[in-house]
């Protein structure tokens, strides 16, 4: 998973997988036809991989639902906890709108045109 590019991360992922084969067919079996999922977020630009290839932002999210509703204790309908997880969803998606970027829209755009090699991709400035 710590490598440069998706070419070194699939070849690696092959030899692993062909290191396995012989003793647990089954697995080697499974990682052949699971590459593609697990490797996808190698075609996203560097400086998101870090954040792709890990769920904790989920889990976090999760892990704030599930106290609220700890403090709740019992709901007397399902319409009322539906109320709140929508209510803690809309805070986190508030938060993650006025906070800074958690993906940077600069790097998205160089998967939709990607600069020549050799001229410097100039950017419009941010607003402050």
């Amino acid at each position: 998973f710590l490598q440069p590019d998706q070419a070194s991360a699939q070849q690696t992922w092959r030899h692993v997988a062909d290191q396995l084969r012989p003793r647990w067919p089954k697995l080697g079996v499974l990682m052949d036809e699971s590459e593609d999922d697990v490797l996808a977020y190698m075609s996203f630009p560097a400086p998101h991989r870090t954040k792709l290839h890990s769920t904790n932002t989920l889990e976090r999210l999760n892990k704030e639902v599930k106290r609220r509703a700890d403090v709740v204790g019992i709901f007397p309908s399902e319409a009322s906890i539906i109320r709140l997880i929508g209510a803690v969803l809309l805070e986190a998606n508030d938060e993650w709108q006025m906070q800074h970027r958690y993906m940077g829209v600069e790097a998205m755009a160089e998967m939709l045109s990607p600069a020549p090699t050799n001229e410097t991709l100039q950017l419009p400035p941010r607003p402050a």
